[in-house]
């Protein structure tokens, strides 16, 4: 038997191993494009702990462990060294990013088969080169996608694609990412547009286009919001306690609620959905009804 038959057949192999096994836990999803699978996302992930200033309540590692798949974070400039902080490092450091990367590989080294988003804030304006440097130390870079030019929403890879590639972490940056010096650090908003945040209603009755002011939402993937507030003498801090209405399937203030809303507004469903102490509520049920499941 020629070698590029054996090849054949060993590829188809693994193909059928990893369709057998799922895409993100799923057989179903793995012939979907990625832009057609919805995710719940954990806001602020690497904010864990019952202070005010923590967004989860579980570790990075269990919230993957616990069916996330979409993580977001947000980077500050400290002491010349990326840093996970919430608005200040002196509010919150949750410590260097190079870590937190780490934590993403290492859990992705061990499940072969899922595909990881992650979404990182740059604020400060730090070079994205520093981003990939990180990246590169972590060991996470060797799974990043790098789509071969600005993808439409039909454009995008099945997630078996992605899966069978090894190029199983799709990367944004809100600002500042520059694809001639990282490839695979994709700008948000060329992909993505976002609901208000910091929101106090709890029902939740707004999907307004809020990032990035005056754009074109056709063709883009969009984020809901979907984390309540509370403010207390002007300082927003997320109220917990409303977290199971909040990250309700269905129901008032809910995540089905305000997917449904948002539907109806923008003729598709949301991509994102990125939400406080997952763990609280039904917040999968929620993504397997927006996956039809």
């Amino acid at each position: 038997m020629r070698f590029n038959q054996v090849l054949s057949i060993c590829l188809s192999f693994l193909v059928s191993s990893s369709i057998a096994d799922g895409c993100n836990g799923n057989t179903a999803l793995c012939d979907r494009k990625y832009s057609e699978v919805s995710q719940i996302g954990t806001h602020n992930s690497a904010f864990v702990g019952e202070l005010p200033v923590d967004n989860q309540e579980l570790s990075v590692t269990d919230q993957l462990n616990g069916g996330i798949r979409m993580l977001q974070a947000q980077t500050h400039d400290f002491l010349k060294q990326i840093m996970l902080c919430h608005t200040s490092c002196f509010e919150k450091d949750a410590g260097l990013l190079v870590d937190y990367l780490k934590t993403i590989r290492t859990w992705m080294d061990a499940n072969p088969n899922e595909v990881i988003t992650l979404l990182l804030t740059n604020g400060d304006n730090i070079d994205v080169a520093k981003f990939g440097a990180a990246m590169n130390n972590a060991g996470l870079a060797r799974y990043a996608y790098t789509p071969p030019k600005q993808l439409a929403l039909a454009d995008w890879p099945t997630l078996q694609r992605l899966i069978t590639a090894n190029s199983r972490l799709v990367m944004f940056m809100d600002y500042h990412s520059d694809t001639s010096k990282v490839s695979y650090i994709l700008d948000e908003f060329s992909y993505f547009f976002e609901t208000p945040f910091d929101v106090t209603d709890q029902n939740f009755n707004d999907c307004s286009l809020d990032r990035p002011k005056d754009s074109d939402p056709a063709g883009k993937m969009y984020i809901i919001n979907h984390f309540l507030d509370v403010d207390i003498f002007g300082i927003l801090i997320p109220d917990k306690d409303k977290t199971p209405r909040t990250n309700a399937a269905t129901g008032d203030g809910s995540i089905g609620a305000q997917s449904d809303l948002c539907t109806a507004k923008w003729g598709r469903k949301p991509k994102i959905v990125l939400v406080d102490y997952f763990e609280n509520g039904s917040v999968f049920k929620a993504q397997d009804v927006l996956n039809g499941f």
